[in-house]
């Protein structure tokens, strides 16, 4: 299951009629009046103080997972001027699943006057049993060793507006993790490392730029962050360590002027210094948005550096879009421990389903079956497009 990071904003990607747009609210209501012309721009139906609610009810299976159930809520509003200021949205969400795994996640993004401040949340429960394969890219699925814990996650950044795309800004991390057992010796863990529990916290840099102008659903545009975080024993840090974050999207209306999207998207999370405790390494699906590698079970490959490559065509299959599609290939490589080289790459693909929820900020569910190596294959529900 996975849940988006993205957040929408003021307008589309231009300021056009929607003619006859619908979404799965409409089909519930039963409008469908043939001949009515729902043509108004999007950038002047969402006006300061109304609030746009997505509730989602949602199934699937994963292998992480086995059967999934969770209800998805999300809402957007404008906390000023909407011709000024973007989308302000909070999402909510319940997960459980077949192997008794609880996620609760609450995250935020909300703007500012005239987009001065984003201010970002990122608050999780965990109780997660899930299993690890050991360390680098030569892990078998045969290698699985159950690790069960519990984890809250408190990360909380402010971004200020440098120039209209660029932003900066500090933030703090905190995860703590408990009541860890591995119920299967696995040699790399052992070797790494595993407490009964651990905690990192300290600060975070952030440095973004974002000109897209719908990010929850983009036609096209460019968005770009770098992260810096630092884990430090004086904060009561299980130890110091550091990592970056480098994430790259780009995105072309293709063919211009169509609903059709062609993006990319490149994501390389690298610990730089010391020694982060186990569950805190880079590892497939544990991104913001639990979302890379679709294809692969989640913490398929871990290590303390990770490459990432995806692209994606993103089509509108009906006038009145609400259906759509998309073909995805991606592509991960993680480095051999403890030599920090890379040698292997892992690649994945599938194709998906778009079921949209709200047609004024284009929220879409997202139905995606993906594939990798050695039989690796999965169904992956998301609200939100998955980046």
């Amino acid at each position: 299951m996975q849940i988006p990071d993205d957040q929408p904003v003021a307008k589309a990607d231009s300021v056009e009629k929607v003619v006859l747009q619908k979404d799965i609210i409409d089909v519930i209501k039963g409008l469908r009046k043939k001949n009515r012309q729902d043509s108004v721009k999007i950038d002047t139906v969402l006006k300061t103080g109304k609030v746009l609610f997505s509730i989602v009810p949602a199934f699937g299976y994963t292998l992480t997972s086995g059967l999934i159930g969770s209800m998805n809520v999300n809402s957007a509003f404008y906390s000023s001027n909407p011709h000024k200021t973007r989308l302000s949205s909070i999402t909510a969400n319940f997960i459980y699943t077949q192997y008794k795994q609880i996620t609760v996640p609450l995250q935020a993004s909300i703007w500012t006057r005239n987009n001065d401040l984003n201010i970002l949340t990122d608050w999780r429960y965990f109780k997660y049993p899930q299993d690890t394969y050991g360390l680098g890219p030569n892990s078998e699925l045969s290698d699985a060793s159950e690790i069960d814990y519990k984890h809250v996650r408190l990360h909380q950044t402010v971004l200020k507006k440098v120039t209209e795309s660029f932003y900066a800004g500090l933030g703090f991390f905190y995860d703590y993790r408990w009541h860890i057992r591995q119920e299967d010796s696995n040699p790399d863990v052992t070797k790494y490392g595993l407490t009964l529990k651990s905690r990192s916290a300290g600060p975070v840099a952030t440095l973004v730029y974002d000109n897209r102008t719908n990010s929850i659903n983009p036609e096209k545009g460019f968005y770009t962050s770098v992260q810096y975080r630092s884990s430090l024993k004086k904060l009561n840090s299980t130890s110091n360590w550091n990592s970056v974050i480098v994430d790259i999207r780009k995105y072309f209306n293709l063919p211009q002027g169509s609903r059709n999207t062609l993006a990319f998207w490149n994501y390389n999370w690298l610990v730089v210094s010391g020694k982060a405790p186990y569950l805190d390494l880079p590892s497939t699906g544990w991104d913001p948005a639990t979302a890379m590698g679709r294809g692969y079970i989640q913490g398929r490959f871990r290590s303390p550096k990770l490459l990432y490559f995806e692209t994606e065509y993103r089509m509108s299959l009906t006038r009145n879009g609400l259906i759509g599609a998309v073909v995805f290939g991606n592509a991960q490589s993680v480095s051999n421990w403890p030599s920090n080289n890379f040698t292997k790459v892992a690649p994945g693909g599938g194709v998906g389903l778009r079921i949209k929820v709200n047609k004024k900020s284009r929220a879409n569910v997202a139905i995606d079956y993906g594939f990798g190596m050695k039989g690796s294959r999965g169904l992956f529900v998301n609200l939100g497009e998955v980046f």
